[in-house]
């Protein structure tokens, strides 16, 4: 920025471990979401390495990432991503015509999926006829589509109320009980209560617990 060096990341050096659910805890600019994108292959860091199941990803190009991707993580966004022309059953089942699956295989699959996350009954509903909460869940659902092994979600209860957080909160709690690896970046504590795993930054920064809850207490006192 101009003359001034800004590190999004300073020596960061975490392992998440395999059927964890691993939770980053950080305020706005602590670098959580850029730690997300780069351990999604969405983002190139520009020094340090990162290793998935024994794959730099560091060392793949652009179509290499695109395909481990595709096969080994499902991505769920604050803003939910989804196409508002189609409805909730087509959302799901669309990055699965990526993989050349059929329109029938698609059909099952999405169905399949909005059951786990109890919205089979909003099938053909439009992004615009849910409230958020559904379509956090239809988001994770289409997460879900190639059955990734990790599931990394940015914010994912951030535009939700309390009650709606809630039910996500229990969805992504579920997946990580049924074998799945989860990694959620976010700044609320309520998520800390599924974690088996914590990570706190600052200002790029991994930290101890309690150097972070004394900055966030600073941060109140100055408020």
């Amino acid at each position: 920025m101009g003359g001034q060096v800004v590190r999004a990341l300073d020596n960061v050096d975490v392992e998440i471990e395999e059927g964890t659910f691993t939770v980053v805890m950080g305020p706005s600019g602590s670098g959580k979401s850029t730690l997300l994108y780069l351990l999604g292959g969405l983002d190139r860091a520009t020094s340090g390495e990162i290793s998935i199941e024994g794959e730099r990803l560091d060392q793949m190009d652009e179509n290499a990432l695109a395909l481990f991707r595709r096969r080994t993580m499902g991505f769920v966004f604050q803003s939910f991503n989804l196409i508002s022309s189609m409805n909730a059953l087509e959302n799901v089942g669309f990055p699965m015509q990526f993989a050349g699956t059929s329109a029938k295989q698609r059909k099952t699959r999405a169905q399949e999926l909005l059951a786990q996350v109890g919205l089979e009954n909003r099938a053909d509903h439009r992004p615009s006829e849910l409230s958020g909460g559904q379509q956090q869940r239809v988001a994770i659902a289409r997460a879900l589509v190639n059955a990734p092994k990790l599931i990394l979600a940015d914010e994912p209860t951030g535009n939700l109320d309390t009650s709606s957080g809630s039910a996500v909160m229990r969805v992504l709690s579920d997946l990580h009980k049924a074998g799945r690896t989860v990694l959620v970046v976010t700044h609320d504590p309520r998520m800390t209560h599924f974690a088996t795993h914590r990570i706190y930054l600052l200002d790029g920064r991994v930290v101890g617990e309690a150097e972070y809850e004394s900055a966030a207490l600073e941060a109140l006192q100055i408020e």
